[in-house]
């Protein structure tokens, strides 16, 4: 072809000393013009008639190529392919100009091919992220990991084609480099190894929540990356955690409560040392018309009246004989209160207890598991829970304790 172009610049006139310079560049004319003409081709033609059959295909694959640009970066090596191909027809390769445009068509046919397995690569992520059940598989990080060693080859592919080497050439050079590429990538691998842990031992997938108060971060996970995590808080914002923070350090995961289909409730309500008291039988009968309360009455009273029979003992007799405390009674209430609550889940842990006392009063806390986990409907079933006991507290003679107020003092002040 060069012979052809030479023999057609002769024919119209052109100087035997102008010959070289102005085959070169009708030769670079020529080749800009093919590859100019290739890509429209490929980019606005066979691109559209693509898009087109994918929009009438029930196949979700070729969406997925289409979405992440496979055939956009598959189209735009046309113009590179044929850039290398038409070079050596069109200009000396010998020269300074054709060696120029074979050497950045090689680099950008390198590149070009990296950046088409990147596409590849998501579309594996995509298809995988939609499909799979467990996401426990470090698949984001090897993906990374991958890309990062399908750039560094192009890398080296670049480097050896300027250079006019080998690259085993290359590749034997960087022996000598070790320390210096474990140094430079030692987050990389750092991130690498706590991704394999994390899913080989299941510590965390994307979706769970999980709370690390070291770095901030309270909330749901949106990607576990080769070198960060990614947290979505409640307050909407972002936490990025370094990988392997995840192993190196402690953090709460929370899935285990959500697959249980249950949210825990542990609080505590203390009771004034000083309002507990011993029961009269007027009294039990006033709280025999709590329906709640009705079969434990009826079984301690029971019990009660045994015990006293067996120790020839008057039941009135509070000193010797086993009688009712209101805080033991005031218990009992609330564990059948809130076993019978339709938003307390029935077939978990449900228990009042009664805490060592401090200085405060007793602590009586309350463990049992809510059947809804939203957060926000979780806190309302708590909050009725605990406004309906401080209400009843007052029926079995008992006092919520507080630290006095300002208005306690007041009331001191007024009666002085």
């Amino acid at each position: 072809m060069i012979e052809v172009i030479s023999a057609w610049l002769v024919k119209q006139n052109v100087g035997v000393e102008y010959l070289p310079y102005a085959t070169a560049w009708v030769g670079t004319a020529l080749i800009f013009i093919l590859c100019g003409v290739s890509y429209y081709l490929s980019k606005h033609q066979l691109l559209v008639m693509i898009h087109k059959i994918v929009e009438h295909s029930k196949n979700t694959l070729d969406d997925l190529l289409l979405e992440h640009n496979v055939f956009s970066r598959i189209a735009l090596l046309t113009p590179f392919l044929f850039l290398w191909f038409l070079t050596p027809h069109f200009l000396d390769p010998e020269s300074l100009l054709g060696h120029f445009f074979l050497t950045f068509a090689k680099i950008a046919i390198s590149f070009q091919v990296a950046r088409c397995i990147d596409s590849l690569l998501n579309v594996i992520k995509s298809s995988y992220t939609r499909t799979a059940r467990e996401r426990y598989l470090p698949l984001n990080s090897s993906i990374q990991v991958i890309k990062l060693i399908v750039y560094l080859v192009a890398s080296i592919l670049a480097i050896s084609f300027i250079l006019g080497k080998s690259p085993f050439y290359l590749l034997s050079g960087l022996g000598a480099l070790t320390a210096v590429l474990l140094l430079v990538f030692q987050d990389t691998i750092k991130g690498l190894v706590a991704s394999i842990q994390i899913s080989a031992n299941k510590m965390v997938a994307p979706g769970d929540w999980i709370e690390l108060p070291k770095y901030g971060a309270d909330g749901d996970v949106l990607e576990i990356g080769l070198n960060t995590v990614k947290v979505k808080n409640f307050d909407n914002t972002i936490t990025t955690v370094p990988t392997y923070a995840l192993i190196s350090g402690s953090f709460r995961n929370w899935r285990g409560m959500i697959h249980s289909g249950g949210r825990r409730i542990k609080r505590s309500v203390i009771i004034d040392i000083n309002s507990v008291k011993f029961y009269q039988s007027s009294e039990l009968e006033a709280l025999a018309k709590i329906k709640l309360l009705a079969k434990y009455l009826a079984e301690k009273k029971a019990e009660i009246h045994e015990s006293c029979l067996a120790l020839n003992l008057d039941p009135n007799d509070i000193t010797n004989s086993r009688q009712l405390t209101n805080i033991g009674t005031f218990r009992a209430y609330i564990e059948a209160y809130l076993k019978q609550h339709p938003k307390v889940h029935n077939e978990m842990t449900c228990m009042v207890r009664q805490l060592a006392s401090t200085e405060s009063g007793i602590p009586l806390e309350l463990y049992c598991f809510s059947n809804d986990q939203n957060w926000a409907r979780y806190e309302n079933i708590q909050a009725d829970i605990f406004d309906h006991i401080f209400a009843m507290a007052p029926l079995f003679g008992l006092r919520i304790f507080q630290h006095p107020t300002g208005n306690d003092w007041r009331k001191i002040v007024d009666k002085d």
